[in-house]
């Protein structure tokens, strides 16, 4: 089995291509040990202790390295570790606790005047079909959270989150696209 590694725009991320779906749907990021206690791959790359960060997209894992780590020394774990998990075709998650596993849902954070469902829709309907699927080219993904007084609220995710250029993505890339197709659109924050 090869598992093919590509860089993100975050060098603390490295995304790892196994060759076959990692998702069905979704995408699932964890940010802590604890949080990856629901799946047994989670736990075993944050196990290998310089991991700060998981992240499963439909064919790729993003994984962040601690402040400081170098990744030349990391990456061959993190490669064993991704190849006994895919080999073995084990299991994502771990049986018995997906009531327990916390997957945000596309439910807006913010309260959301019913007068702006038409923008609300475009505005979703552009991260799905245009900034998602670049993003997740990085290694991330980019969860939509309100909007509110022209205000639009993003959370980033896998190599996005705490990637030196998010916020030049967001202002220069996402909110730039979203003001030009939707007027309404005056801002894009992160949350």
């Amino acid at each position: 089995m090869l598992i093919e590694t590509e860089v993100t725009p975050n060098p603390a991320t490295l995304k790892f291509l196994p060759g076959r779906i990692v998702m069905d749907a979704g995408t699932r990021d964890f940010a802590t040990p604890e949080e990856a206690e629901a799946s047994p791959l989670a736990d075993a790359l944050f196990g290998l202790g310089d991991v700060t960060g998981v992240f499963f997209g439909r064919d790729f894992v993003s994984v962040t390295a601690a402040p400081g780590v170098d990744w030349t020394g990391l990456k061959p774990d993190v490669l064993g570790v991704l190849l006994d998990h895919f080999s073995a075709n084990m299991p994502l998650f771990r049986p018995g606790s997906a009531a327990g596993i916390s997957v945000p849902g596309d439910d807006a954070t913010f309260g959301e005047d019913p007068a702006d469902a038409d923008i609300v829709a475009q505005i979703r309907e552009l991260i799905e079909t245009r900034v998602r699927p670049a993003v997740a080219n990085d290694g991330g993904d980019i969860v939509y959270r309100g909007f509110d007084k022209g205000k639009v609220y993003l959370q980033m995710q896998g190599a996005c989150a705490g990637c030196p250029s998010s916020s030049a993505t967001l202002k220069q890339g996402i909110e730039q696209l979203l003001r030009h197709y939707v007027p309404e659109v005056t801002e894009v924050r992160a949350v």
